[in-house]
C-alpha cells in the first residue's frame, strides 16, 4: 500500500507543511474542489495541485472526486453532453499524470451525517448518524454539510426527481454512465474507483445501490474491466453490520479492482445509528487488523487513506477532517501494516 493524506487544497487549514510531518505519508488526494460539474477542470489546474503537493515532497496520487452530474444519475436529456464533461476532465487528469480518480453515484447528496459534532465522552467531537433523527430534520435548513447545496426552491425539486426513481433505474443510469467512461479511463491512463453510498441504505426516499458485498460485484460486472474499480471505504460500508468488511476487501483485492482504500472506525450506537470512532480497532466496531491483513494478504498496492477522524485538542478544522486524529490514524494503519508483514514472514 501507499499511505497517503487528504488535502482540500491552499485553502485547507491543515497545511502540506503540517502533513509532511507524519511519518510515512507520502502521497496526497486532493481536488479542484470550486469546479462545479458542469464544467471541464483543465489539465492546469491538475498540473497546478500535483506541483503544489511535490514542493512539499509528495506525489499526488489521486482525484477525489471529479463530480459526476445528478442529470447523469437521473438518466435526463442532456446527459450525453454531461458525461462528455466527465471525459474531458478525465482526459485532463491523465494529462497531469495523475492514476486514480474517484467518484459516486449518491443521487442528491453524498455523504450525511446529523451531527457534525458529536461530543465523546473523552472530550472529542466527532461525525455521527441517526436515521431517525434524519426523518425530523429541516433539509432547508438543518441538514450538515449538504444544506448549502440547494435553495429551498431546487431542494424540493431534486428530492422530488430521486425519488421518483427506482433502483433499476438508477442502475442503468450507472451502467450508461460506464459505458461511455471506462474507455475514456483506458485511454487516459487513469484508475476509475466508484466510492460506496454512505451511509449504505436509502435515506429520505431516494434509492442507493452501492451498498454491498453483492451491489459491488453487481457494479463491477456492468462493465467488466480493470479500469472499472472501487474506492473502498470501510467505514461507509462497515455502517451496516450484515458487510463483512475483511472479507469485501479481500475478494476485490484479490480481484485487483480496489484501486483506492479509504480506513476508518465506527461504533453502532443503535439500528442505523453509529458514530465515527478513532481509528484502532477497540474504539470502534469494525476490525482494522483483519482489515489490513485481507489487503495485506492480497498484495494490495495503491493509495490507502486514514478517512475520518475525530476533532481533537480543541482544532477548529473540517468536521471529520481534522490533522490529529488522522495522523494518529495513517500510524496505526502502518503499525497494522508492518504486523501483517511480520506475520506473514514468521509464517503465521
Amino acid at each position: 500500500m501507499k499511505v497517503t493524506f487528504r488535502w482540500f487544497g491552499p485553502d485547507d487549514p491543515v497545511t502540506l507543511g503540517e502533513i509532511r510531518q507524519i511519518p510515512g505519508v507520502t502521497g496526497i488526494i486532493t481536488s479542484a474542489f470550486d469546479i462545479p460539474a458542469d464544467q471541464v477542470v483543465p489539465s492546469e489546474r491538475f498540473e497546478e495541485l500535483a506541483a503544489l503537493c511535490e514542493a512539499e515532497g509528495f506525489t499526488l496520487d489521486a482525484i477525489e472526486s471529479i463530480p459526476v452530474h445528478e442529470d447523469i444519475k437521473l438518466g435526463r436529456d442532456n446527459r450525453d453532453e454531461l458525461i462528455g464533461v466527465f471525459n474531458e476532465s478525465l482526459r485532463n487528469a491523465g494529462k497531469a499524470g495523475i492514476p486514480v480518480v474517484c467518484y459516486n453515484f449518491m443521487l442528491a447528496f453524498d455523504w450525511i451525517r446529523t451531527d457534525l459534532a458529536m461530543k465523546l465522552d473523552d472530550g472529542s467531537t466527532a461525525l455521527s448518524y441517526n436515521h431517525k433523527d434524519l426523518e425530523t430534520l429541516d433539509l432547508t435548513r438543518e441538514l450538515p454539510a449538504w444544506s448549502t447545496t440547494y435553495t429551498p426552491e431546487t431542494l424540493e425539486a431534486m428530492l422530488a426527481a430521486a425519488r421518483a426513481l427506482s433502483e433499476e433505474e438508477l442502475w442503468a443510469n450507472l451502467q450508461y454512465f460506464l459505458e461511455r467512461v471506462v474507455p475514456v479511463a483506458e485511454e487516459a491512463g487513469v484508475l476509475l474507483a466508484i466510492h460506496p453510498d454512505d451511509p449504505p441504505w436509502p435515506v429520505l426516499g431516494i434509492p442507493r445501490i452501492i451498498t454491498s458485498e453483492e451491489n459491488l460485484d453487481r457494479f463491477l460486472r456492468l462493465v467488466d474491466r480493470h479500469h472499472n474499480g472501487l474506492a473502498l471505504c470501510s467505514g461507509s460500508l462497515g455502517a451496516n453490520p450484515d458487510n463483512d468488511i475483511p472479507q469485501i476487501a479481500r475478494r476485490f483485492s484479490a480481484e485487483g479492482r480496489i484501486h483506492f482504500a479509504h480506513i476508518r472506525n465506527i461504533r453502532f450506537t443503535g439500528e442505523k445509528e453509529f458514530h465515527e470512532s478513532a481509528h484502532l480497532s477497540s474504539e470502534g466496531s469494525l476490525d482494522l487488523f483483519e482489515i489490513i491483513k485481507a489487503y495485506h494478504d492480497t498484495g494490495f498496492t495503491g493509495p490507502m487513506r486514514p478517512d475520518h477522524g475525530r476533532n481533537l485538542w480543541g482544532e477548529e478544522r473540517k468536521p471529520g477532517y481534522g490533522l490529529f486524529d488522522r495522523a494518529i490514524g495513517a500510524a496505526y494503519l502502518q503499525g497494522l501494516w508492518e504486523g501483517a508483514e511480520k506475520m506473514k514472514k514468521g509464517g503465521k
